[in-house]
Formats: C-alpha cells, structure tokens, sequence
C-alpha cells in the first residue's frame, strides 16, 4: 500500500479544527501524521474505526522483528535511514554462524563451543556472534532435531533454524519454541505450512524467493495467513547481485513506503575462501543485512566482521568517548610513568592495551577533548598545553610520583615547551603511535 497523503488521513478525523491536537486546523494535524512527524494519537477525538483505518500510515516503513527472548532478545530492522550520516542505523546486523546437523555429537559439541567463545571486547565494549544456524541437511527430521537439541542445551544464544521440510521444523519447535527462533524459509512451494507454524508457535519466519517481484508477493500471500514478523532472504549470486538487491529493497522500504518489503533482510554469505567470505560479510553489514549466516568459525574471520558492525553501528553525531580522569594500567608506584592522551575511545583502549603489552606499570592521564583523537583534538583547540597542564593537576598524579616527568603524544611534540612552563615538570615526547609504546616503555623510560 502506497504512503497515505494528508487528504486522505483528513478526511479520518473530526474535522472539528478544536486544536485539542496542538495544532490550528485538521488539515495541519493531518500533513504532520502524513510526514510521520506526530502520531495519531496526539488527537484525543480520533475514532476506533479511524485509528484501524489509519493503522498502517502510522506503521514505520520497516518493521522491527525481534528474535529470541529475554535478555537474549535481538531487534531485526526497523530502520529508517538508507546512509548513516542521515541519522544512524538502530539495530546491530545479528551475526549467526551455521552449524549442520550431519555433524558427529563430538565435532557438533566442539563446534557449538567454539561458536559461544567468540565474544570479544574492543573499546571497552563486549561484542561477539549473537545467534546459531541449524542447518537441515542429514534429511532425518530427528537428526535436525536432535541437533537443534543440544545447540540449545549447550548455547545461549538465538537460533535460527533452516529447512525446506515443515515436519522437521515442527519437531525442533517442540524443543526450542520458547526461545523463539527464526523459522528459515518459506518458499513459494511450502509457504502454507510454515506460515501455519510461524503462527502457532509466535515465532518470525524468513520468506525466500529468487526475484524481488516473487519476494514481495509472497510477503503478502503470508502476510494474509496472519504471520506479521517476517524476514526477507532474497536469492543473491555474487556480491554485485547481494548489493543491488539488497540495497533496491531498502530503497523501496523507505523511499518508496512500499509496505510489501517492510521488513529486515537476511543472507547467507558462504565461500570456499574465508578471507572473501570475510570481506562479502564486512560489505553486507554496510549495505544493508539485518542478519548474516556465516559458515566460518575461526576468530581472524569473526573479528573483522564485528568490527565494521560496532563502527557502523555508533551514532556518528555523538563522540565515542571514555570517562576523562586518571587511569591506572597494573600496579604504578612513584617511579611509573605517567602518559597523556585523549577521551576518544578508540584512542584510549589503544594506548591502553599497548601499556599492557609493554608489563611496565603506569600512569594514564585522560584529557576531556570531546571524544575526539590526538590531532584532531590539537587542530580543534581542546588538546592545549593549558587543558594538559589542567588535568594533571586536577588528577593529582604528580604528587604520586617521584621523577615529576610527563609523556606526551609524539604527534602533539609542539607542545613540550609550553607543557614544561606551565606545569613545571620535565616533558618527554613519546612515540607517535601507539604502538610504539611497549618499546619505548621497556627501553627508554627511567623513572
């Protein structure tokens, strides 16, 4: 259904023009519900019948579909940008590695325990994969659910569960049913039956077809049988193929309002090449998958992914930042070094773990530049002598310490001078980057 116009939500309401709504006229409340910038409900006077009427020109343009429960439960979709500069993106691509059921019971629980270690924290902040793939591929409905068995005695985390046959899908049901998993796919050969299920068990149902046209018809044709949480998995060959498409359904979704495509978008990405199958998971978190099924499990490949996930998916209007004070890395005594840096966060944990790696104990002063990193800071005007000088006092570190010098960033060695006449203290340029810092640590301080 095609986005409703101000007219045509006018002629909905009480034509009243009482201003009850906040607003002078009907009309003026209605273009406002048209542009999605008030909800119907600000008129207190709307009908029941008008409200059913309306219902879906208040529905957001992609519809958010949660899998799994609990605290383990994850938002699919609703998003509302196509560009991330425009606002952000809302919800995280769920990563999910894929496990098949013609698996030994061995090689199975290895797998399942290698997929629940990989978690990582980057910038102070926990990431990892979020869901499994039960794969129905031994063609035995109790093999799959047997497997679907001890991947949810031995995993937390969501499932999702992939067959063609609906009787294998309705025995894993009974086992995992209150985890809510997502049912994977319905086709246009079977999409009776797994509607039927999806239905019955409250669960979120992928719906697979080969063009986009045949996606959004069958959306609707399941749609009709009373399932509302739906994920598409169009049929992609190749990576130039995944971008159009998934990028055209976007599009529609958002730009066009065309309801039909409203929904979050899966893919599986597998490969013979685990580096490619890498770089194809690292393009599809971008543009623009709510939920990527990988077959590769080691953690070279995991990392990466993750990683564009946690910086595509920060809200670029607002600095990642750490709290700016006085850290301490190890036990620092009076003759620890004491380093300077910034509040960004990436910056921090970077300098961070290089002290770690060095073993020498030390001293982190943490200067407030607004979240942002070394020289952006200085070409900003909030990495100063001035702002140094006042932090350090303010920590207090140098009453701490024996040696009265200060470690500064080698890209901010202009500032030596004027650091040593403000503050008093001796002023040692560090390396530029960040790397360089276990090295200089070991080999060059003398506290």
């Amino acid at each position: 259904m095609a986005k409703l116009t101000g007219i045509e939500i006018y002629k909905h309401l009480p034509k009243t023009n009482c201003g009850d709504c906040n607003f002078p006229t009907c009309m003026a409340f209605a273009m406002q519900v048209a542009a999605k910038k008030v909800g119907l409900e600000q008129c207190p006077h709307v009908s029941a019948e008008a409200k059913a009427a309306l219902s879906e020109a208040q529905a957001p343009p992609m519809r958010t579909v949660t899998l799994g429960t609990g605290d383990r439960a994850l938002k699919l979709g609703g998003e509302t940008v196509l560009f991330r500069h425009e606002e952000k993106f809302h919800h995280p691509t769920v990563i999910a590695i894929c496990v098949q059921d013609d698996l030994s019971e061995d090689k199975l629980a290895q797998r399942i325990e290698k997929i629940n270690q990989l978690q990582f924290v980057r910038v102070g902040q926990l990431i990892g994969v979020n869901a499994i793939a039960v794969e129905h591929t031994a063609g035995e409905t109790s093999r799959f659910a047997q497997t679907v068995k001890l991947v949810a005695e031995r995993s937390p985390l969501a499932l999702v569960l992939s067959s063609t046959d609906s009787q294998a899908l309705k025995a894993a049901l009974e086992i995992c049913a209150e985890r809510r998993p997502l049912l994977c796919a319905a086709t246009k050969e079977n999409f009776k039956e797994f509607a039927a299920l999806a239905k019955e068990a409250q669960c979120p149902l992928a719906v697979r077809a080969a063009t986009l046209e045949e996606l959004a018809e069958l959306t609707q044709q399941v749609k009709a049988l009373g399932v509302e949480d739906l994920v598409l998995q169009p049929e992609i060959s190749g990576l130039a193929d995944g971008l159009a498409k998934l990028t055209q359904l976007r599009r529609l979704a958002l730009e066009k309002n065309f309801r039909a495509v409203g929904y979050p978008v899966m893919v599986s990405v597998t490969s013979s090449d685990p580096f490619l199958e890498t770089a194809y998971a690292a393009m599809f978190v971008c543009k623009y998958a709510s939920l990527i099924v990988l077959n590769g499990a080691e953690r070279w490949q995991v990392l990466p992914i993750l990683t564009v996930r946690q910086n595509i998916f920060t809200d670029p209007q607002v600095p990642n930042a750490v709290e700016a004070k006085l850290y301490k890395v190890g036990e620092p005594g009076p003759h620890s070094p004491v380093l300077v840096t910034t509040n960004f966060a990436l910056t921090y944990f970077t300098v961070e773990s290089e002290v770690e790696n060095s073993r020498v104990p030390s001293y982190i002063a943490v200067v407030d530049t607004g979240g942002l990193g070394v020289l952006n800071a200085y070409a900003d005007d909030k990495l100063t002598a001035e702002a140094i000088v006042k932090a350090v006092k303010t920590y207090g570190v140098m009453e701490q310490v024996a040696h009265k010098k200060l470690i500064i960033p080698g890209l901010v060695a202009v500032l030596k001078g004027e650091i040593e006449e403000l503050g008093g203290w001796e002023v040692l340029v560090g390396p530029e980057e960040a790397a360089g810092i276990p090295a200089y640590l070991r080999n060059e301080w003398k506290g």
